[in-house]
């Protein structure tokens, strides 16, 4: 197989899901994949296959969430950008809610709703002003940013949606972010969101939905060790701190801790460049490939395949040219030669979906593990 390639581990995935499924069950969770984690068809059909809705945020989306089985009664479609032609395509198709985030959205909606003869369900994505202590590119939920609905605006939205005949309100959305592992966090927000649901009770308002996002976070340092996130704390901290009102369903969005750690990136190494002071490992893959560290900053570990030498430190690098091109600095692996497969950890979120062609490289393949065909010790 020509390198790169992303390598999914369908059994892990099935094992994920299994587990967060399990721990989900008890308390009676919806649970929605956030397809902007990875859209590969293969993976978006064993996850429809399990019963989860789909999390959208484009229409391309919402028509590949379709195409790959999810009903549309389970599709959820959150953005602070939907324009026109996504919002029609997704009324025709009557989806199950809008994630709004902004009271001019939530007007856009209501006119195409009138001129199609269609009624949209909606929820309105509330920014609680509750810290994710993730990186600052990932979190969504603190003032002021982009995303939803401040809370002081809260009560003239809601006011202004009971004036929209084609609008039906179905409940309250959140999302803090991503990558959050301290469920100190999850708790912060069941308890921002409790406030919310009393203050809209004594309004009067009492809604059948709430749905509180994702964000839950991967161990990207020991991805051997821990494999899946650990789902039974998660929904946990949520049946402790949140009791819903009589009759609402809580729902989730999970995109990373499903799928993160199934993937892995392959490349080979093209050539090893000696420095006065640091020693670089060039590989074909490149920043194209996979984004997040150039990005993020992101950490991922780096494994040499094929090498059984002893250890020496390596910059890790791709042959894009920018300086920001690099997979980890002074990276330990065994002694690293032209032609060595290097295996990149928990790609499978945020990797394969966000490659592009720029320099006009090629788009990285992809491989199943069910293909038979398995890189030494993945």
């Amino acid at each position: 197989m020509q390198t790169p390639y992303y390598y999914y581990d369908l059994t892990l995935l099935e094992r994920t899901l299994d587990a967060a499924c399990l721990a989900s069950r008890p308390y009676g969770y919806c649970l929605h994949y956030a397809v902007k984690a990875n859209a590969d068809p293969v993976l978006l059909r064993r996850i429809s296959a399990r019963g989860l809705g789909a999390d959208c945020v484009s229409g391309n989306e919402v028509e590949r969430a379709l195409e790959c089985g999810f009903s549309p009664s389970s599709i959820v479609y959150a953005g602070v950008g939907k324009s026109d032609r996504e919002i029609e395509f997704a009324l025709r198709h009557d989806i199950f809610c809008f994630n709004c985030e902004s009271l001019p959205e939530i007007e856009v909606i209501h006119d195409i709703a009138c001129r199609l003869g269609k009624v949209a369900r909606i929820a309105i994505r509330v920014n609680p002003n509750v810290d994710a202590h993730t990186h600052h590119y990932i979190t969504t939920g603190i003032e002021e940013n982009k995303f939803g609905v401040y809370l002081s605006d809260l009560d003239r939205v809601v006011n202004a949606v009971s004036e929209m005949p084609r609008i039906r309100l179905l409940g309250i959305h959140f999302h803090i972010g991503s990558q959050i592992t301290d469920m100190s966090v999850f708790r912060g927000l069941c308890l921002r969101a409790r406030e919310i649901q009393s203050r809209l009770h004594a309004r009067g308002v009492v809604l059948p939905h709430i749905n509180f996002g994702g964000g839950l976070g991967v161990d990207y340092e020991y991805p051997d060790e821990h494999p899946i996130p650990d789902f039974r704390a998660y929904f946990d901290t949520f049946s402790r701190f949140f009791e819903p009102a009589a009759g609402q369903q809580v729902h989730f969005e999970l995109g990373r801790s499903l799928v993160a750690q199934c993937g892995t990136l392959i490349a080979r190494v093209l050539y090893v460049k000696e420095g006065e002071r640091r020693r670089f490992a060039i590989l074909d893959a490149g920043m194209n490939d996979l984004l997040r560290p150039a990005l993020y900053q992101a950490y991922h570990k780096i494994e040499n395949l094929t090498s059984t030498l002893p250890a020496l430190k390596y910059d890790v690098v791709g042959p894009i040219c920018e300086s920001a091109d690099c997979f980890g600095k002074e990276v330990a692996l065994p002694a690293t030669r032209r032609g060595d497969l290097i295996a990149i950890r928990t790609c499978g979120a945020y990797g394969e979906v966000m490659a592009s062609r720029y320099n006009l490289r090629d788009l990285p393949g992809t491989i199943y593990s069910e293909e038979g065909i398995f890189p030494c010790k993945i």
